[in-house]
């Protein structure tokens, strides 16, 4: 099995107000991906509350296998989904690992 988890900031012009409806329409957009990708198990976003991290939104997700995160990452929800999300974002990191 494979986790993918994506961290970002928010883009640093939006008010509290943007950052609330940004991370709701995230969700919005990427959860349900769940449901149209073979071999994807779990895909939740989730909104930093908490004053200790230095990031704003969070992607957690997994997959069957590798293949299925590939099929994910190149899904037209996806990609569409992207688009939104790169442009209320800044500082993307992310790590993929395998687990059992």
């Amino acid at each position: 099995m494979v986790k993918h988890i994506v961290l970002w900031n928010f883009a640093e012009e939006l008010s509290e107000r943007e950052r609330k409806e940004a991370g709701e329409r995230m969700k919005a957009l990427l959860e349900p991906i769940k449901e149209l990708v073979p071999g994807a198990m779990e895909i939740q976003v989730v909104r930093n509350e908490l004053s200790s991290s230095n990031r704003d939104i969070a992607l957690i997700s997994a997959f069957e296998t590798l293949d299925a995160l590939t099929t994910y990452q190149n899904h037209p929800a996806h990609v569409e989904a992207g688009k939104y999300v790169r442009s209320v974002t800044c500082n993307r990191a992310c790590m993929d690992y395998e687990f059992t």
